[in-house]
C-alpha cells in the first residue's frame, strides 16, 4: 500500500501583498486562476499550481509562528530551460519585470548555466540550463533512472 506519492500539486509562497505579488506575477506571464480572491491568488502551470498567500495567513494555516525573513530561508524555485540564450532572455524579462537581481547567470561550477533572481517577497528562483538533464516537450525536467 503506498502512504506518499511523491509529487507537489501546489507551491505556495507567503507575502507581504497579495495584490503587489500577483501583479508581479502576472507581469511575468503567470495566468491567474478565476478560483483566486482578495487574501489568495492560484496561477496555472504546467502540471502543477502556484499559490500567493499573505505570509502571517500561511504561518497560522500551519499553526506555527511568522517569522521576519532576514535573507535566505533554504528554498529556491528552480526554472529549467533549453539553453543558455534562453536563460539570459528569461533574466532579463525577469529583471524588467521588477525581479531584483541576485547572480547574474553565469556558467557554473558543475558544468550547467545558471543565475537568480528574488520576487518582490525575497523568494529566490533559479533559472538554468543543465547541459546534463533533458527537458520533455512540455518543459518538465527528465531525470536518468
Amino acid at each position: 500500500m503506498k502512504t506518499f506519492e511523491p509529487r507537489i500539486s501546489m507551491i505556495t509562497l507567503g507575502v507581504a501583498d497579495v495584490a503587489a505579488a500577483t501583479a508581479f506575477y502576472q507581469r511575468l506571464g503567470f495566468r491567474r486562476s478565476s478560483a483566486s480572491n482578495d487574501n489568495v491568488t492560484f496561477f496555472h502551470m504546467r502540471g502543477t499550481v502556484l499559490g500567493l498567500f499573505g505570509r502571517d495567513a500561511l504561518a497560522a494555516d500551519a499553526a506555527v509562528e511568522p517569522t521576519v525573513p532576514q535573507g535566505f530561508e533554504g528554498v529556491a524555485l528552480a526554472h529549467n530551460l533549453g539553453s543558455r540564450n534562453e536563460v539570459d532572455a528569461a533574466w532579463d524579462f525577469a529583471v524588467e519585470c521588477g525581479a531584483r537581481p541576485v547572480k547574474k547567470p553565469h556558467e557554473v561550477f558543475w558544468g550547467g548555466y545558471s543565475g537568480y533572481f528574488a520576487d518582490p517577497d525575497g523568494h529566490l528562483w533559479e533559472l538554468a540550463h543543465n547541459p546534463f538533464m533533458q527537458l520533455d516537450e512540455n518543459g518538465h525536467m527528465t531525470l536518468p533512472e
